[in-house]
């Protein structure tokens, strides 16, 4: 099976998310230059939660 090659340049972002950078460390942790609790609120403000919406049709 042939490697995967990797993409050059940075992916198009929204605005809010320019820089935005996250990595997985050797012991599978999440590392990132954005604060979690930002990014959280930043998908909270743009996200619909479809496990939510379903729970409302009901």
């Amino acid at each position: 099976m042939p490697k995967k090659m990797k993409k050059e340049g940075n992916p198009s972002v929204h605005e809010e998310l320019d820089g935005f950078d996250i990595k997985i460390n050797p012991f599978g942790e999440l590392e990132s230059n954005l604060n979690m609790d930002q990014l959280n609120t930043f998908l909270n403000e743009k996200v619909d939660d479809k496990k939510l919406l379903s729970d409302q049709e009901e």
